[in-house]
């Protein structure tokens, strides 16, 4: 009865700790920059093969776990297979470069890299105040739109 007891409180504390780092989940990200890195084709990269037939195993690897670690937010080949894009949200630009940097994909030369640091709009709260707002919206004044509920 009292491993029981002991269990359930374990497990009690455990999820209570859960739902407290979930709350400051959002506060945290807010204070991360966001990084933009586009993966063109590199010096190692196999030339007449595309994107998906590119030996990307271990650059596969690497961006799961860093998804699953919060730095990277999107990823993905460019269908036209010039490279790829990946969306990294991080403390700095310094924590970006060494990301990028330790890739499998940009260490072996597959990709070669630039990376920009880039300000998300919140197009949601835009969109939101743009409906709440009693202004109508003219066709093509979309943009005039967008400044007004700024």
């Amino acid at each position: 009865m009292n491993a029981c007891l002991l269990g359930l409180t374990i497990a009690l504390i455990c999820s209570s700790s859960r739902s407290i780092a979930a709350e400051n989940e959002p506060q945290q990200e807010q204070t991360k920059a966001t990084y933009l890195v586009i993966y063109r084709p590199g010096p190692a990269w196999l030339v007449g093969k595309s994107v998906l037939e590119q030996p990307l195993k271990e650059h596969g690897k690497y961006m799961l776990g860093l998804y699953i670690k919060g730095s990277m937010k999107l990823a993905g080949p460019l269908t036209d297979d010039a490279g790829g894009a990946v969306l990294l949200a991080v403390a700095d630009e310094s924590e970006a470069r060494t990301i990028v940097a330790a890739d499998p994909a940009v260490k072996s030369g597959i990709f070669v890299y630039e990376m920009h640091p880039w300000k998300l709009q919140p197009w949601d709260e835009f969109a939101k105040k743009a409906k709440s707002s009693t202004q109508p919206v003219a066709p093509g004044n979309a943009n005039l739109a967008l400044v007004n509920v700024r």
